[in-house]
């Protein structure tokens, strides 16, 4: 968990792999946000962080934006960064209804940075 709450507050640039509109590659659905990883990281799946983009609703290559949340998940050791432009906000109930599509098929919490 400590590799993606280290984002929290910070901006963070992404490449953006699934964009909006896009497939699954191996389980169909199709992303109704941005989805991408920051380069050169290290998740403890061994791919990238992972981030979903919220707030934009044109497909993205690339994506600089603040991490204002982190999904936590319970059962998988993959956690998401969430990433908005910086004058946009998130309340939890709308990040979890953003990210439903993929986040269902996990038990999760919602992070966010103490203040």
């Amino acid at each position: 968990m400590d590799y993606a709450t280290k984002y929290l507050g910070k901006i963070v640039t992404i490449k953006i792999d699934r964009p909006i509109g896009s497939n699954h590659p191996r389980h169909g659905y199709s992303y109704p946000v941005n989805y991408g990883f920051v380069p050169n990281t290290k998740a403890p799946d061994g791919h990238e962080v992972d981030a979903y983009v919220l707030g934009i609703d044109n497909p993205l290559e690339e994506f600089t934006g603040e991490c204002i949340a982190v999904i936590h998940r319970l059962d998988d050791e993959d956690d998401k960064l969430i990433l908005v432009p910086t004058e946009i906000s998130f309340s939890d109930a709308e990040i979890n209804q953003l990210t439903l599509f993929q986040e269902k098929f996990f038990t999760s919490k919602i992070i966010r940075k103490k203040r």
